[in-house]
């Protein structure tokens, strides 16, 4: 891993008081992650072109930079047709429901690297979709406030009626790979579902290996370090693949299928993957600060609208047991009928 101490990123709650009924499907996050998309496009695009890539004014519009970034001609690693983009929409918890007016909506956004910089446009964003209707029905809803999630606890940043964004911390301290202050097990609760994919195929339960997810953890926070922040935070893959193959693995995962519509491919598209817990064994170090960062950054596909979403139990003496039977609930959504703390 390359030497750096910090990582740029942080989360954010957004709580917003329903004015018109919002239908929400089992799994909103698509749908708040198209809401968001258009929204953004028509803030903070000036050229109205169909097509970013043609536009003259691509590397400096923020639209494409948080939500289409344009993929490198080449790329040491791999050829690309789209980049990891620097946000992940956490929905709220599973389950369709209808909140009604005066309830609340309550949702989390990971920004990570550049994006940061773009916070009051993509709050502004945010405002701009829930006032123009979202889901089925294009229910409407008025932003609160939003708050900043971070290790040192939960504090509020910005209300509407006052404007500005309070001052926070916007990097994490990333784990060493020291051995001596490393856990030599590791439980991984993964509260969405898991789509880690081999010829275009979601990995079933059976299927699925340490040396897969480990790997998949390292690329994706690399990828984002490298195109989104300071660089790329590692760079010898075929040494940490052979000692992401000696880690031993205890899984209990179940599949859980679901659908989405697709409004680009005019299509219903199934996106199933795994949930549970899957234990870790073995010389973790390496990998330290990318099962960090994966409570944050998610893994697989579709992560930007909140798939692959874990809690990490890093404690080595901790009993696992009662937890590899028990799949923990969303623990960071808040309930959607939650009252307002004015």
């Amino acid at each position: 891993m390359n030497t750096t101490s910090s990582f740029p990123v942080a989360r954010y709650r957004f709580e917003f008081e329903v004015r018109q009924p919002i239908r929400l499907p089992d799994y909103a996050g698509s749908m708040l992650r198209g809401a968001f998309g258009h929204a953004l496009r028509q803030l903070a695009c000036m050229t109205r072109q169909k097509d970013c890539a043609a536009c003259p004014l691509i590397a400096s519009c923020p639209y494409p930079a948080v939500f289409a970034p344009p993929p490198p001609t080449s790329h040491r690693l791999q050829q690309f047709s789209q980049l990891p983009v620097p946000y992940v929409i956490e929905p709220p918890a599973w389950g369709s429901r209808v909140l009604a007016e005066g309830e609340t909506l309550i949702f989390h956004q990971v920004l990570i690297g550049k994006a940061l910089q773009e916070l009051p446009l993509i709050i502004l964003a945010w405002r701009r979709a829930f006032a123009r209707g979202v889901g089925a029905g294009d229910g409407t809803a008025d932003l609160r406030r939003v708050i900043h999630c971070g290790d040192a606890g939960e504090h509020e940043i910005h209300r509407p009626e006052i404007g500005t964004i309070a001052t926070h911390a916007q990097t994490v301290v990333l784990k060493g790979t020291d051995d001596s202050a490393t856990p030599g097990a590791a439980v991984l609760h993964f509260e969405t579902p898991l789509r880690l994919q081999h010829n275009g195929r979601a990995l079933p339960p059976d299927k699925l290996q340490a040396r897969t997810l480990l790997m998949a953890l390292t690329r994706r926070a690399s990828l984002l370090a490298e195109f989104h922040a300071h660089g790329p935070l590692a760079s010898d893959f075929a040494t940490l693949s052979t000692a992401a193959a000696l880690i031993r693995e205890e899984k209990r995962l179940t599949w859980l299928d679901w659908t989405r519509f697709s409004s680009r491919q005019k299509q219903k598209m199934s996106l199933g993957g795994v949930i549970g817990t899957w234990r870790l064994e073995g010389p973790l170090a390496p990998f330290a600060p990318f099962l960090q960062l994966g409570e944050w950054l998610h893994v697989g596909k579709e992560a930007s609208f909140g798939l692959g979403q874990y809690q990490l139990a890093r404690d080595r003496h901790e009993d696992t047991s009662d937890s590899l039977d028990k799949p923990r609930d969303c623990q960071r959504q808040v309930s959607e009928t939650q009252e307002l703390n004015l």
